[in-house]
Formats: structure tokens, sequence, C-alpha cells
């Protein structure tokens, strides 16, 4: 294997295990969130916020991946 194969190789798994994970806890928040509120639909108010926070926490980790999978 050359340097050049194992950069794009390492890029392939960066940007592969950087988006799946990130893309399934956005899932996960999503499906937590719709649970609460099909439970108690008052709650919708109180649920929203902390949701977008969450999802827009684990989308800066998918971010971050592609940002090292340019740099590498």
């Amino acid at each position: 294997m050359t340097a050049e194969m194992i950069a794009i190789l390492a890029k392939a798994f960066a940007i592969g295990v950087g988006g799946s994970m990130p893309a399934l806890a956005i899932g996960l928040i999503g499906f937590s969130a719709m649970q609460s509120i099909g439970r108690n639909p008052e709650a919708a108010g109180k649920v929203l916020a902390p949701m977008l926070l969450g999802m827009a926490f684990a989308e800066a980790i998918a971010i971050y991946a592609l940002v090292i999978a340019f740099t590498l």
C-alpha cells in the first residue's frame, strides 16, 4: 500500500464513521422527542428546544469529521 492509498482509506473511514454515528444519534433524538410528545402533547414546547440543541451538537460532530477528512 502506498501512502496515498492509506490517506484515501483514512479519509473514507473518517467520513464514514463520522457521518453515520451522528446520523444515528440524530435519529434517536428525534425518535425520543416524538415519542415523548406523543405521550404528553402539552410538553411539546419544553421538548423542542433541547431536541434541537441535541441535534445541533450531534451535527457538529459530523461537521468535525468532514473537516478532518478534508485535512487528511
